[in-house]
C-alpha cells in the first residue's frame, strides 16, 4: 500500500502520535502517589499502563474516562498503592494538561495548508474537546471511541472514517501505536505512517507499515515527496 499521489486527507491518532500522554500519565501518577509518600518509576509505570488499559478496553465499552479510572485502580493494586478508588478520577482529570509535542503544532499547520486533517481516537468526546485547546488547527473530521462504541484495534474507528470521507482513496492515517493503529491499518488497506517515537522493533509476526519515521517532521517530509 504506497502512499497515495494525489493525497487529500490526512488523519492522526492522538494520544502518543501528537500529544505526549506518557509524560502526563506519569506526572499525574506521580503527583497523586506522592501524597501518600510513594514515588512512582516512570520504566515501570508506562508498560503497565499500556497493558492495563489495553484489557480495560477489550471489555464491554464504556467512555475513556471511566477505562482511565479503572486503570488508575488496577495499577495502584499492583504497585501496592493504597488508592481509594474515590480518588482514582486524578487520571482522567489529567487529560487537560497532557502537552502536545514541542514539533506537533508546527507540522500540523503546515499539513492544514495543503491536506484535509482528522482525528481518530481511542478516547471520549468530552476528554478529547480538553486536549484540542492545546492544537492550534481546525479537524476537518473528528471520529472518537465514545462516537463509535469501540476501541482500536477494532476496525469502526477506520470504517467511520471511510465512511465519512466517501472512501479510501487519497488517505494517509498517521499514529504511533502498532497495537492500536498500524495493525488495523493494514487489515483495512489503508497507508500508515508509523512514528516509532521509542525505536520500537516489530517481531516477526507484526506486519510493516507503509513507511516508518520517528516524529512528525519526518511525515511532513515524507507526504510532501510522494
Amino acid at each position: 500500500m504506497p502512499l497515495p499521489k494525489n493525497l487529500n486527507f490526512v488523519t492522526f491518532d492522538v494520544y502518543g502520535t501528537l500529544i505526549d500522554w506518557e509524560t502526563g500519565i506519569y506526572e499525574a501518577f506521580a503527583k497523586e502517589a506522592a501524597r501518600d509518600g510513594i514515588t512512582i518509576d516512570r520504566a515501570e509505570l508506562i508498560p503497565m499502563f499500556h497493558e492495563v488499559s489495553r484489557g480495560v478496553e477489550a471489555g464491554s465499552y464504556e467512555l475513556y474516562a471511566e477505562v482511565l479510572r479503572r486503570t488508575a485502580i488496577e495499577i495502584a493494586k499492583r504497585l501496592e498503592w493504597p488508592l481509594e478508588p474515590s480518588r482514582s478520577s486524578f487520571l482522567p482529570d489529567s487529560v487537560q494538561r497532557w502537552q502536545p509535542f514541542k514539533e506537533t503544532n508546527a507540522q500540523l499547520q503546515k499539513l492544514a495548508k495543503k491536506n484535509k486533517l482528522g482525528l481518530l481516537s481511542n478516547i471520549d468526546d468530552k476528554l478529547l474537546g480538553q486536549t484540542r485547546r492545546h492544537l492550534s488547527v481546525d479537524f476537518d473530521l473528528v471520529v472518537t471511541a465514545q462516537q463509535v462504541r469501540s476501541y482500536k484495534p477494532d476496525l469502526a474507528h477506520f470504517t467511520e472514517c471511510a465512511r465519512r470521507v466517501g472512501g479510501k482513496k487519497g488517505w494517509v492515517h498517521v499514529a504511533a501505536s502498532h497495537y492500536h493503529d498500524v495493525a488495523p491499518c493494514i487489515k483495512q488497506r489503508v497507508p500508515v505512517i508509523w512514528v516509532n517515537r521509542n525505536k520500537e522493533t516489530l517481531e516477526s509476526s507484526q506486519k510493516k507499515p507503509t513507511a516508518e519515521v520517528t516524529n512528525l517532521r519526518e511525515v511532513l517530509k515524507l507526504l510532501e515527496s510522494s
